[in-house]
Parts: C-alpha cells; sequence; structure tokens
C-alpha cells in the first residue's frame, strides 16, 4: 500500500493526548477529501428488507453494568466487613412480562415492556488497552477503532446517508441530551459526534437540553423575519470565503452549505413544532419527566412522528458522572434507574399505541459493563481506574460495580422487526460473568442494526480510492436469529 500521511498515526493511544492528536489529523485529512463514492469492491452488495424506517438509540453513557440492570447475578446486600469479592449483583431480581425471565429491581416499567424486546447478553467488547470512555464509546458509535486515517462516520451518520430524511425537513440525524463544550473528554466525544468524510449534512442535529430544542428552530428572539433571511445568505457566503475554505475539498464546503439550507427549511416549516416540549399534554410530559434523559425521550419520539430518521437519546457522558461509577456504584445506579425507567417504558408504550414500534428499532446501549474487582477482562492489562478499591466492604462508596468489564455487555432491542420476549446469549453465573452463549462482537452487532435498517453490512464507500465500510472490512454478520 502506497505511503501517506496517516502511516505516522499511533495505532494505540495511550494517553488523552495522543487520542486527540490522532483524531484532529484524521480530522483535518477528512476536510480535505472529495466526495466519497458508493462502490461495491468486487463484491455483490444487496440490501436486506428493510424491518424498520427509524432508529432510537437509548445511550447509557458511561458504562451500565449489566449485572446490575439487564443480567443480573447474585444478589448481596450491604455489609460492613463483607469481602467485595462476593458482591456481583446489589439489586435482587424482579419479574418481567415474559415468563421465566428476571431484571434488576429499580427496572419495574422496563420489566413490563420485556414482552416486547429482544435482549441480548452476549455482546464482547474489544480490550482497547487503557481503557478511555471515550475510545470505547468512539468504537461503539462508529465500529472503528480510532485513530482512523478519515474521521468515521457516526452510525447515525451512515443511516442518515444510506437511507435519507423520512421528512426532508426534519434532520436525518438527531442527537439529544449531550453537552459538547465544558467538561473532560469533551473533544473526544466531539470526534465522533460527526457526520465524519460523509460531510455535515449527515452530521447530528445537537439539542443538549430537550427542553429548550424549540430555541434551535426558531430566530433569535426580537430578529424580524427579514433581517434573519439576510443574515443567512451573509453567514452562506461568509462560509463560503472562510479562511478554512482553502482548506476543505468542494465537496465538504458543499455539504455544509447544504446543511445550512436544511436548517434554514426547517425554521421556515410548521413541522417545527415537533421540537416544542411545551406543546405535550401536561399529563404525557410528566410521565417523561424524571429529568433530562426522560424529556429527551419524550422529544425523540415526538421527533420520530414527524419523520427523523436516526435519534440518539443520552443520559450524557461526562467523566465520572451518571453511569460512569468509579465509586458509591450502588447508589449512583439506582439514582440513574429512576431517571431511565419510566421514560424507556413510557417511549414504547407510545411508539406501540402510535403503531409506529413495529417500523421503529429501540436499542438500549453503553460502552462495556461494570463489575466488582476486574478491570476490562481476564488477562487485560488495563490499569484499574476505581476510586472505590478495597478488600471488604467498609462505606457505602465501596458498594456497586465500579470497574470497567468488556467481557459482556447487555444490550436490548424493541420494534424494528426484533423478536418479543426473547433472550439471546448466555454469560456466566459466577465471577468472572464472560459471554458462555452465542458471542455478539460489536462488529456483528452493527451489522444486525444495519439489517434492520435495511443496509447491507458489506455497504462500502471510497474515500481517496481507499475502501471504507459501514462494518469494519465488510465483515460483519447479522444476527438474523433475533428476527421475527
Amino acid at each position: 500500500m502506497e505511503k501517506s500521511m496517516y502511516n505516522s498515526l499511533p495505532a494505540v493511544p495511550r494517553s488523552r493526548r495522543e487520542f486527540l492528536q490522532a483524531l484532529a489529523a484524521a480530522g483535518t485529512a477528512t476536510l480535505m477529501m472529495g466526495e466519497p463514492r458508493l462502490a461495491n469492491a468486487n463484491v455483490q452488495v444487496i440490501a436486506p428488507p428493510a424491518k424498520a424506517d427509524s432508529c432510537i438509540l437509548l445511550w447509557m453513557a458511561g458504562g451500565m453494568a449489566g449485572p446490575e440492570t439487564f443480567d443480573p447475578k447474585r444478589y448481596q446486600p450491604f455489609e460492613i466487613g463483607l469481602p467485595v469479592e462476593k458482591v456481583m449483583s446489589t439489586f435482587p431480581t424482579i419479574d418481567t412480562s415474559v415468563d421465566g425471565l428476571k431484571i434488576c429491581q429499580g427496572l419495574e416499567n422496563v420489566a413490563q415492556v420485556m414482552d416486547r424486546a429482544t435482549l441480548m447478553r452476549s455482546v464482547v467488547l474489544p480490550d482497547l488497552g487503557d481503557i478511555l470512555h471515550s475510545r470505547h464509546q468512539y468504537h461503539w458509535h462508529t465500529g472503528y477503532v480510532p485513530p482512523q486515517t478519515v474521521a468515521a462516520p457516526h452510525i447515525g451518520a451512515w443511516i442518515a446517508r444510506m437511507l435519507g430524511p423520512r421528512n426532508p425537513v426534519i434532520p436525518p440525524f438527531i442527537n439529544i441530551g449531550q453537552r459538547l463544550e465544558g467538561f473532560g473528554e469533551a473533544e473526544e466525544v466531539k470526534a465522533f459526534t460527526t457526520g465524519g468524510f460523509f460531510g455535515s449534512e449527515f452530521g447530528p442535529f445537537n439539542l443538549p437540553y430537550p427542553e429548550d430544542a424549540t430555541l434551535a428552530v426558531r430566530p433569535p428572539k426580537g430578529m424580524s423575519a427579514g433581517r434573519f433571511t439576510n443574515r443567512y445568505k451573509q453567514f452562506k457566503e461568509l462560509v463560503a470565503a472562510s479562511p478554512q475554505a482553502e482548506y476543505a475539498s468542494d465537496y465538504q464546503q458543499e455539504s455544509m452549505i447544504r446543511s445550512i439550507d436544511s436548517a434554514y427549511r426547517l425554521l421556515n416549516s410548521e413541522h417545527k413544532s415537533a421540537f416544542d416540549l411545551s406543546l405535550a399534554p401536561r399529563r404525557e410530559f410528566e410521565q417523561y419527566d424524571t429529568g433530562r434523559f426522560g424529556r429527551g425521550c419524550l422529544l425523540a419520539r415526538r421527533l420520530v412522528e414527524a419523520g427523523a430518521r436516526f435519534v440518539e437519546v443520552t443520559t450524557e457522558y461526562i467523566p465520572f458522572y451518571h453511569w460512569d461509577t468509579h465509586e458509591n456504584g450502588h447508589t449512583t445506579a439506582k439514582r440513574m434507574k429512576e431517571e431511565v425507567d419510566r421514560p424507556i417504558a413510557q417511549l414504547i408504550i407510545d411508539l406501540e399505541n402510535r403503531g409506529l414500534l413495529d417500523r421503529t428499532l429501540v436499542i438500549v446501549a453503553s460502552e462495556f459493563s461494570r463489575d466488582m474487582i476486574m478491570e476490562g477482562k481476564p488477562g487485560s492489562t488495563a490499569k484499574d481506574q476505581s476510586r472505590a478499591a478495597a478488600d471488604v466492604l467498609g462505606e457505602m462508596k465501596h458498594y456497586g460495580l465500579h470497574r470497567h468489564f468488556t467481557g459482556a455487555s447487555s444490550v436490548v432491542m424493541f420494534g424494528g422487526g426484533v423478536k418479543k420476549g426473547f433472550v439471546y446469549g448466555e454469560t456466566a453465573d459466577e465471577r468472572p460473568c464472560i459471554v458462555t452463549k452465542n458471542p455478539v462482537s460489536l462488529t456483528d452487532l452493527h451489522a444486525t442494526i444495519m439489517t434492520a435498517m435495511g443496509i447491507s453490512p458489506k455497504t462500502m464507500f471510497e474515500i481517496e480510492r481507499r475502501p471504507f465500510y459501514v462494518t469494519e472490512d465488510g465483515k460483519g454478520q447479522s444476527v438474523n436469529d433475533i428476527f421475527a
């Protein structure tokens, strides 16, 4: 293969600084690239029949522990002096609407809609060295381990590019709940929250605060329509004449302008009312209103009704907050379940009542799971990042699963053609709780999602005469056993 500037990129960044440097290099290279060309790489690519028209990804950012949520193990209540090696689940089990299927306490509402779900307990994630959440989140969202020679598109950008908008006015890829400024690893999170080499028009419409989403689809307060139109025209001219334009290809510049045109159309459309949560009936709003994530689920439902193609709603990744439990694991998991339980269940019920669930794939997932004593997976050399390291329980902060675990992870899917009340895969009952039946790689998980959406896992684009596949190297195999 010809030598290029990319050969100098480190294969495995060992620090946040190296990660950022590599991503910045890839991003700059992408801006200079021309239009990506759909190709078949000498294989016949046949799109599977679509089982879903829309996709909602409910992202449990920070590492949702399977044994505390959807894959319960032996329960051990808190007791001072208890050896931590005896602690596997810190919540007792509860029954679900599926005979014989149990999940963890705190998910009582989700338990009642599991008869609409396929629960995959056997997703196996790679050990990427020292575990950086942003690296694993980049991998999950793009299907590729960073750094890459180009900016890899987010899974939402792939779906937007391949399927196009369902409603030409509604952005096909919408990201709800994640702030991209003002916290550690923000730049890394930005790196995968993009359209990648597809360009700005397929990137996310970011709405960090769902209750303020309507502000993103109307002119600034006090600005007349005529003045706003004039500013819109001037902004387009500014983009074309900016100093950065000389470093961007014609395609990337045109993509930016098309994204501006799309935003302008939305601001002048009656469909923008879908972004306004104040228009939801009060009782409906209260059913979702457990916090920013809950309001995001309501907004996602309204946007899918209006024609959004892909929506991600996140509990938000901020280091050492939310699902990123390095101490006080039990207490934090209890709080997080209070935030996500009712909105997830209500979203499924509402989509079903509106006749949308069958054609909407809803996914609940996280970058990896957690364990009480193991970092990474068996044999891993990853550095232990726990803030509550102890051999015995001495105080409440020690109680809970606060180490990263990549040996198994749970993913829940609703609608989109998946089987109802179905469990796929198993994990060991005793530590290490690795997958013991039907392992699913992230590549195959992506292939499964793409198959549900009617996109071949072998889909490939040529980027500067180099192949780039929707699943890594086009090798993803859909787990067809989960489809009805």
